[in-house]
C-alpha cells in the first residue's frame, strides 16, 4: 500500500490532519540531539546554561503549533529535559520526554524540545566557540494512538 503525506490533500493543498474522529490515549514521545563544542565550553558551562535551556525547551514544546505549520495545539501533560555532559566527546546530550492525554501524539513536541534547547546552548556559548555542531536530532520512541514505535 503506498503511504501518503497526511498534510497534502488529493490536489496537493496543504490542510491540517482532521482528529475529530480520533480516540484520546495517552500520548509519549522522547526525543534525543547532541551539540558538540570545544573543551573550553565543556569547563566553562555551568547548570544555569541548562536551567536556561531547559526553559526554552519546554517553551518551545508549549508553542510547537505556533511554529509549525498545521501542527495541532495541544494540552501538554508533562515536559521534561534532561541534560547529559560528556567531557571525554567535548558533548551535551539532550533528552525530552513530552506527554499529554489528547487525538493526536507530541512527537513535534519532543523534537522542537530537543532543538529549541540545544539552540539555546549555541547561543549562550558562540561567544567562547563558534565551531559548534548541533547533531543527531532524532526521534526515540512515541507511545499512544495506534502506533507505537520505538529506534533501534
Amino acid at each position: 500500500m503506498k503511504k501518503i503525506l497526511t498534510h497534502i490533500d488529493k490536489k496537493g493543498n496543504a490542510k491540517i490532519v482532521n482528529i475529530t474522529k480520533k480516540k484520546e490515549t495517552n500520548r509519549k514521545a522522547i526525543a534525543f540531539g547532541c551539540i558538540k563544542v570545544s573543551a573550553e565550553v565543556i569547563s566553562i558551562i555551568q547548570s544555569s546554561t541548562n536551567k536556561v535551556a531547559k526553559i526554552a525547551g519546554i517553551m518551545a514544546a508549549k508553542n510547537t503549533s505556533n511554529l509549525i505549520p498545521l501542527c495541532h495545539p495541544l494540552i501538554i501533560d508533562n515536559i521534561d529535559l534532561k541534560f547529559s555532559i560528556n567531557s571525554e566527546k567535548n558533548k551535551i546530550d539532550v533528552k525530552a520526554t513530552v506527554e499529554c492525554f489528547g487525538k493526536t501524539g507530541v512527537e513535534i513536541e519532543s523534537l522542537t524540545a530537543v532543538s529549541v534547547s540545544l539552540l539555546t546552548i549555541y547561543d549562550m556559548c558562540k561567544a567562547v566557540d563558534k565551531s559548534m555542531e548541533i547533531k543527531e536530532i532524532y526521534l526515540l520512541s512515541k507511545v499512544g494512538g495506534k502506533e507505537n514505535f520505538t529506534k533501534s
